[in-house]
């Protein structure tokens, strides 16, 4: 099942390459660049949204899932694409956000035009306010973009009407997953693009579609499940009519989870045999540049997973986080929306070899890895972007605390010296600014230097992709080198040592160093070869009797024709 094993490439439209030369990331810039993604060596391309939208929230506000959006291109533009990358082996995973749709969609409209009490209506939250007038109200659920969660609307003839609930943004009113034309609408549209070949999708807040019908406040019912808006039990059943859905096809369409849950069994629920295939493992995410947080999550995240014989995934960033070269390189290397802030220090240089050496690690571990666009060449968050350039709600909705997330969706550079950077012909200008000091970290420059981060990315993926112990598989810890190191073997005769320390140490006995994240001294020593602080180092390790036993339960890598 090639889902266990593969390598998924997350694509920002609008910021990955510019095709028709108007500033803005689209389908054909995709297009002209899937030989990029075919040498890389990636086995899927995650999409974040494509669908028209008012781009309120980076379009994750959605007002048609049947169409694309025109600034990207056309709807036969994505169906054609679908089967350009499937010939070069390359699968497509789309993204659906059923927790929410864009307040200018079809549904929204019509529930605003039919007033009070209206069937139309029934689809949303609408709910009358508290207090003598209505003006209060109706609970003091707190936005995932901070705020309040409740917006009032106003009557034909002027007077304040209804409130309705939105627990992002205004411009994105939250769906009533309790009624029957929500859960056939969102089947009809995985149907839609499993029939023009997506091989899954991607589900945006998965955890947070159903509400508590009483509108109780948070904390006045207490236990699992109980939260008014958050992994209640009732969602099961809706993803497992999703699994039906996608069981119905042939080979396997795959539904993957953005599953924000702390409590590891309860994330684990979701991954049972009848629901979704995979979930993000956010827990790796976050943790902070530490050996001891890097086994900790590790060892978990694979006990979480065993019972219900899902595959983990591995995911250093995303198109919401901040990215790795400037996260780790800070004094607080741990990730969470909450602590972003404008002038926080980091060290690109200590990020960039942390960053290099998380790489190789999340390569070698058991499952699916996933990696966010441009983190192969190495780039770091852009933090000085002028503020009345940013666009992202996150920094709005904070007052201007929170810098928001537009500077991990900077466009990617792909050739030159100067912005645009290839991205859009010379001269144009691009809907967010690239920094002018970029040329270093260009596709081309990087593609002429062996050392460099997308050439070992490349080289990790070609690896990772011709070593039957990688991919999907068990994992044997290697004990006895220090507390600053991670180590491990995968089958017979592969082993990963990640120093997470700044002292070198010495590297166990081995046959030769498969790749490793910065160079490598040699020392007149036992095995001959120390890996430094904040480096990684893959090892073709001599075979013995226990790795050997390990290795007989190693699954192979599957070929791109399974299933």
């Amino acid at each position: 099942m090639w889902w266990r094993s593969a390598v998924i490439y997350q694509v920002y439209v609008r910021s990955f390459a510019d095709g028709n030369g108007d500033g803005t990331g689209d389908l054909a810039g995709v297009r002209a660049h899937l030989g990029y993604l075919r040498d890389l060596g990636v086995d899927a391309i995650w999409f974040t949204p494509w669908y028209p939208s008012p781009l309120a929230d980076g379009g994750y506000d959605v007002q048609d899932y049947r169409d694309i959006d025109p600034r990207f291109g056309t709807l036969a533009e994505a169906e054609a694409l679908i089967q350009e990358a499937l010939a070069l082996g390359i699968r497509t995973i789309v993204d659906v956000v059923p927790n929410h749709v864009s307040d200018r969609h079809p549904w929204f409209q019509a529930a605003l035009a039919a007033g009070p009490g209206s069937p139309e209506r029934e689809r949303f939250w609408f709910h009358p306010g508290k207090g003598a007038d209505g003006g209060e109200i109706p609970t003091h659920w707190v936005s995932s973009f901070q705020g309040e969660t409740w917006t009032r609307t106003t009557n034909p003839d002027g007077t304040p009407g209804e409130w309705y609930l939105h627990m992002f943004t205004p411009e994105q009113p939250d769906l009533n997953w309790n009624h029957p034309d929500v859960r056939r609408e969102h089947e009809d549209i995985l149907r839609f693009w499993f029939d023009r070949g997506v091989a899954g999708v991607r589900i945006d807040s998965a955890a947070l579609l159903i509400k508590d019908a009483d509108l109780p406040e948070v904390g006045e019912k207490t236990g699992p499940g109980q939260h008014p808006t958050e992994d209640r039990d009732e969602l099961h059943d809706v993803y497992r009519g999703w699994r039906a859905v996608a069981d119905s096809y042939p080979g396997t369409r795959v539904l993957v989870g953005e599953v924000w849950v702390p409590d590891i069994e309860r994330f684990t629920a979701y991954l049972r045999p009848d629901e979704m295939h995979t979930a993000f493992n956010f827990d790796f995410l976050t943790r902070p540049w530490s050996a001891d947080a890097f086994r900790t999550s590790i060892a978990a995240t694979l006990a979480a997973h065993a019972p219900v014989g899902a595959p983990s995934t591995w995911v250093l960033s995303n198109h919401d986080v901040t990215r790795p070269v400037t996260r780790y390189g800070r004094e607080d290397s741990a990730f969470a929306f909450l602590k972003k802030r404008f002038g926080v220090p980091t060290d690109p240089d200590l990020g960039l070899r942390r960053a290099r050496a998380a790489a190789l690690l999340v390569a070698a571990l058991p499952g699916s890895l996933y990696i966010y666009q441009g983190d192969e060449l190495g780039l770091p968050e852009v933090e000085d972007l002028p503020l009345e350039l940013i666009q992202d709600p996150m920094h709005h909705r904070s007052g201007g605390i929170d810098p928001g997330r537009d500077g991990c969706r900077i466009p990617l550079p792909w050739s030159g010296s100067e912005p645009p950077f290839g991205f859009s012909p010379a001269g144009t200008r691009t809907w967010l600014p690239q920094p002018d000091a970029w040329g270093h970290l260009t596709v081309a420059a990087q593609e002429a230097d062996p050392a460099s981060t997308l050439n070992l990315y490349r080289r990790a993926l070609r690896l990772r992709r011709a070593l039957p112990e990688l991919g999907d598989g068990p994992l044997g810890w290697i004990d006895g080198l220090g507390a600053d190191a991670v180590a491990f073997r995968r089958g017979p005769a592969f082993a990963c040592v990640v120093n997470a320390g700044d002292a070198p140490l010495l590297l166990p006995e081995h046959e030769e160093v498969l790749l490793a994240s910065s160079p490598l001294p040699e020392v007149d020593a036992p095995g001959g070869v120390m890996l430094p602080g904040n480096t990684t180092a893959w090892l073709r390790t001599k075979t013995d009797a226990a790795a050997s036993a390990d290795g007989a339960a190693a699954a192979t890598r599957p070929t791109p024709s399974e299933g």
